[in-house]
């Protein structure tokens, strides 16, 4: 079996670690926070280093999921990076959302060192890693792909190369546009429903079954109703994925009105406090706005 390395145990990186280890894959890991990747060890085996370096020496494939571009560029560049300690011939699989200016960056080097790049975003939240039935998207050399697919299907529900280098981000960007629309008119129609004085529940076991149809719908209508924001993606890291898209969008010249109000509106909910909040809080928002 592969020899893999996971550098960045959130709550993401975890879980699909994990995975790794119960598809048969000797894995190494890497965390920032190092009683995390100890405390992994004891659950899953494997070891930890104290470098991402360390992880990646003698890995065929090393697998990301940190935070942003800057702490992706921590993890791969300098003496104790992740590119230092690769052998040619491996790869290096992303599952980070960064910005697709750094993955293509990012690429070229690795390309230079004689390893290969392939960018892979990922959809479906915690509980989505938890199971192993993430959704995931991904950029890059179509050999790699071919070869880091049968990995990746360690925690995955669906995976799909959809184009060269930075084709995964600007995927997991179209994601994210359509989650924010759909998350705030799901808010508004439970919000509306408030108002008029309906049975939120007995709404959406109507609406739910017709055109109005979503995940967010069957998933999240529960907790929103019941004023409970603990699941799922947190609202800071929703505005940073937003950001991201808002700057490919005005680079594309592509035209995102109302995703850059739900920006604000997640900006608004920060103020509230609510910065750790998942992405459903737009609800509370409203409620909070009586």
């Amino acid at each position: 079996m592969p020899i893999c390395a996971f550098i960045g145990l959130g709550v993401m990186g975890y879980p699909m670690a994990g995975h790794l280890v119960a598809a048969g894959h000797d894995v190494t890991v890497y965390n920032r926070t190092g009683a995390k990747a100890e405390a992994w060890t004891k659950e899953h085996g494997g070891r930890f280093c104290a470098t991402p370096r360390e992880a990646a020496e003698g890995a065929d494939y090393v697998m990301t999921c940190v935070g942003n571009d800057d702490d992706l560029r921590s993890v791969c560049l300098g003496a104790d990076g992740t590119f230092a300690g690769m052998a040619a011939g491996s790869i290096f699989v992303d599952h980070t959302t960064v910005s697709s200016d750094v993955t293509r960056e990012l690429c070229a080097v690795a390309e230079g060192l004689g390893l290969s790049f392939v960018d892979a975003p990922i959809s479906g939240g915690q509980a989505g890693a938890e199971s192993g039935q993430l959704s995931i998207m991904c950029g890059g050399d179509m050999d790699a792909f071919r070869r880091a697919e049968p990995v990746i299907q360690a925690y995955a529900r669906i995976c799909r190369r959809i184009g060269e280098s930075g084709s995964g981000q600007l995927t997991k960007m179209a994601n994210q546009i359509a989650i924010a629309g759909l998350v705030q008119a799901l808010s508004e129609a439970l919000h509306f429903a408030e108002k008029a004085g309906l049975d939120g529940r007995a709404v959406v076991e109507v609406i739910s079954q017709g055109a109005a149809g979503s995940w967010q719908m069957s998933n999240r209508h529960e907790t929103m109703l019941d004023d409970h924001f603990e699941h799922g993606f947190a609202v800071d890291w929703m505005r940073k994925d937003l950001g991201i898209c808002l700057a490919a969008a005005n680079q594309f010249g592509a035209s995102l009105p109302v995703t850059a109000l739900v920006d604000q509106f997640y900006k608004e909910v920060q103020k509230m406090g609510g910065g750790r909040w998942d992405t459903s809080s737009l609800f509370k928002r409203l409620r909070e706005l009586d």
